[in-house]
């Protein structure tokens, strides 16, 4: 069985059997980071929301971590220190590797994309990401996704923060996962495009996939707007609901 715990934005975990992975942990308290925009979407301080109360019993069974790429919403000072606290081996892009090793944190591994590696009892390979569509993207730098497969356990496919593209595409019809998590809040900064998938992508997503997507990335960064209600209404419309979950933050789903 396969269990994910949605905390909060991008930080998740997967248990999956003896092994607790946790995913770009954003740990710090409510409103400690400023705005990331000022007129386009509210003006608020992030994360808009604290973590839910059940996340400490989880995070005290990591065993492992997942790191897509080093913005603050993925990564920020409370989870760079839990991670060395603890010693949690940590898996990233290669081109992350040097940069997370200053910061002190515990690399073993780092992929290239589309390079496949050994992964507790299977494998894990690293899927090319494009934060942002246009210009924005040279911006917004270096990010990984990751698809993980085992014999024993549903595969998933995490997106990480990017827009619908070739590798997306290639992922989802031939890979074929049956757990994808994709970022769904349609975020923007005050100038420039979208930094992830808007809502026709987000919806060509779940129509392309063959397996169940779960929704994050929502409701507690100032610069993502689109709300569970408004996406959970989308795909209703476009008949897609029974395709998509998307958690509250501290719900955890169970897959076999």
């Amino acid at each position: 069985m396969l269990k994910v715990h949605h905390i909060r934005n991008a930080t998740m975990v997967l248990e999956m059997q003896d092994q607790v992975i946790l995913i770009d942990p954003m740990l710090g308290d409510q409103g400690f980071m400023p705005s990331f925009t000022l007129f386009r979407h509210k003006a608020r301080k992030n994360p808009t929301v604290p973590l839910p109360p059940n996340s400490t019993s989880i995070l005290n069974k990591v065993t492992h971590c997942l790191i897509t790429h080093q913005h603050p919403d993925h990564l920020d000072s409370k989870g760079v220190a839990f991670l060395i606290e603890r010693n949690i081996p940590v898996t990233c892009s290669i081109k992350d590797k040097r940069a997370l090793e200053k910061r002190g944190l515990r690399v073993v591994s780092a992929l290239k994309y589309w390079e496949k590696q050994t992964f507790f009892r299977g494998t894990i390979e690293g899927i090319p990401a494009k934060h942002g569509y246009g210009f924005v993207s040279k911006l917004m730098g270096n990010v990984i996704g990751y698809y993980i497969k085992s014999d024993s356990q549903p595969s998933v496919y995490l997106s990480s923060d990017t827009i619908y593209t070739d590798s997306v595409d290639t992922v989802l019809r031939n890979y074929q996962p049956d757990i994808n998590i994709l970022a769904c809040g349609a975020a923007q900064f005050d100038l420039f495009r979208h930094l992830i998938m808007d809502i026709d992508d987000l919806t060509r997503f779940v129509k392309n996939t063959s397996g169940k997507v779960i929704a994050n990335h929502m409701e507690a960064i100032n610069h993502c707007p689109l709300t569970r209600k408004e996406l959970n209404a989308l795909m209703t419309a476009q008949q897609l609901n029974d395709k998509i979950l998307i958690p509250e933050d501290g719900d955890v789903m169970e897959f076999v």
